[in-house]
């Protein structure tokens, strides 16, 4: 019987090595990956002259499906994700309404999301003060883990957890043998500093900056690592924006604590000199901060002190970016279309970083972190969710180009090396030459036991 499909002659990044070999397809995942297979096929397809690397796994993403989709909404966000490479992603429980803190959010959102998914995803339940109680439930469910905010959330309908609660739920979730993912800012650092400066009259992009300074993040990781190890849960600090925060993950681990993170690319990126030049569009918390903490990122990045990189991406509409008080300016980076584009310009372009450990960054490693099975590598067994690229082509970010709700951009103008041409999710076309392919097909994804 003839193959699914056979992809010809391209070149295959896989987890330690590239190779140029055929790769053949069938009932969605890989079969074989050798050279010159010799077989038949429904679907050929000549990668000649192309890259191929595993689909993006982005583990942190805002589609704010169901409640605020007028934000994003899991249609316009996967089909950004498809467009740039990306096969799978982890939905984060806000800023959806209601946020995914009980059996109930998860319903709706995992019928929204199953409804308007172009690509796979799976779940993240949320942990805070009120729902302790409901994290056994959300983990039958199929949550990935838990995330909790150290600091308030930006969205009043889910709080921040205090140090009881987050010690309370990481027992839970250490007993459930699920991952606490933490946006590690101190709370009262940054509330004192920013009420100083509104009180002040101080509300510019410089004013806001100053208000979340490195020692806030680096406070809120050592307290998180120490509640960690006191219970035995796995921790991961989520959108690491400083070397020293870097550094205390390091130190932890080398401890022996069960502890991971993750940078952005707008911390690899971009710099303060730059969010006081393009203004609301490049926002978020924690902030981007000095050129030489974007180098010491990098640093940390390629000496495997970070895990991974993952989007972050959390879009809203232009009228919440309007404001001349900085600090009312909704803060979030819509990202997730641009996550391999830019590691492959600044990285691999810019940095000589080998195409596998990009791949790595951006797909066999949050794969592996979450237990996201047959994701995240090309190899035999393996679901066939692929990325073909080719690299010789050098690509213009214009807003036309963007598939997310609201098409803002820090990036617009920039260019980055290398051209999707096609995203497959489970060897099925989701994006080719230029456009959407199908309707929305993208299944759950619960971690492995």
């Amino acid at each position: 019987m003839p193959l699914d499909c056979l992809i010809r002659g391209g070149q295959l990044v896989l987890n330690h090595e590239i190779v140029n070999a055929d790769l053949a397809i069938e009932g969605g995942s890989i079969v074989a990956v050798e050279p010159d297979l010799r077989a038949g096929a429904r679907e050929v397809i000549d990668a000649t002259g192309l890259t191929i690397f595993p689909g993006v796994v982005d583990t942190h993403v805002h589609f704010n499906e169901p409640g605020r989709t007028e934000w994003e909404g899991a249609a316009t966000g996967s089909a950004a994700l498809a467009a740039g490479g990306g096969t799978c992603y982890c939905d984060m429980p806000l800023n959806a309404s209601p946020p995914t803190l009980d059996t109930k959010s998860f319903d709706l959102k995992r019928a929204a999301l199953q409804r308007s998914s172009y690509v796979d995803f799976g779940l993240w339940g949320g942990l805070g003060p009120h729902n302790l109680d409901s994290l056994e439930e959300l983990a039958d469910r199929g949550v990935v883990g838990f995330k909790a905010f150290m600091c308030h959330s930006g969205i009043d309908d889910f709080p921040s957890v205090d140090e009881e609660s987050l010690a309370r739920g990481m027992e839970v979730a250490a007993r459930l043998n699920l991952p606490v993912a933490v946006h590690a800012e101190d709370e009262t650092t940054t509330r004192e500093l920013a009420q100083a400066a509104i009180k002040a009259g101080r509300t510019t992009i410089r004013d806001y900056l100053d208000s979340r300074p490195i020692r806030a993040e680096v406070m809120a990781i050592e307290r998180a690592v120490a509640l960690a190890v006191q219970t035995g849960c796995s921790l991961h600090v989520v959108h690491v924006s400083s070397g020293a925060g870097a550094r205390v993950v390091l130190e932890a681990r080398l401890r022996g604590a069960n502890v991971t993170c993750e940078t952005c690319p707008h911390y690899l990126l971009l710099t303060e000199e730059d969010v006081e030049r393009i203004g609301a569009v490049a926002k978020c918390a924690p902030p981007i901060r000095s050129a030489a903490e974007r180098e010491s990122l990098w640093q940390a990045l390629a000496s495997g002190q970070i895990d991974f990189v993952a989007s972050d991406h959390s879009p809203a509409p232009w009228s919440m970016k309007e404001s001349s008080n900085f600090f009312a300016v909704w803060g979030g980076i819509a990202g997730c279309q641009l996550l391999l584009g830019l590691l492959l310009q600044e990285g691999h372009a810019g940095r000589g970083v080998p195409l596998y450990t990009i791949s790595q960054w951006t797909s066999a490693r949050p794969a592996a972190r979450y237990r996201l099975q047959n994701k995240g590598q090309i190899e035999v067994g393996a679901d066939a969710d692929l990325v073909l690229v080719d690299l010789s082509q050098t690509v213009e970010l214009t807003r036309d180009g963007l598939y997310d709700r609201h098409r803002l951009s820090p990036y617009i103008g920039q260019k980055r090396t290398g051209r999707v041409c096609r995203t497959m999710v489970r060897g099925r076309a989701v994006f080719a030459d230029g456009r959407l392919m199908g309707s929305p097909a993208g299944q759950f994804i619960r971690p492995a036991a």
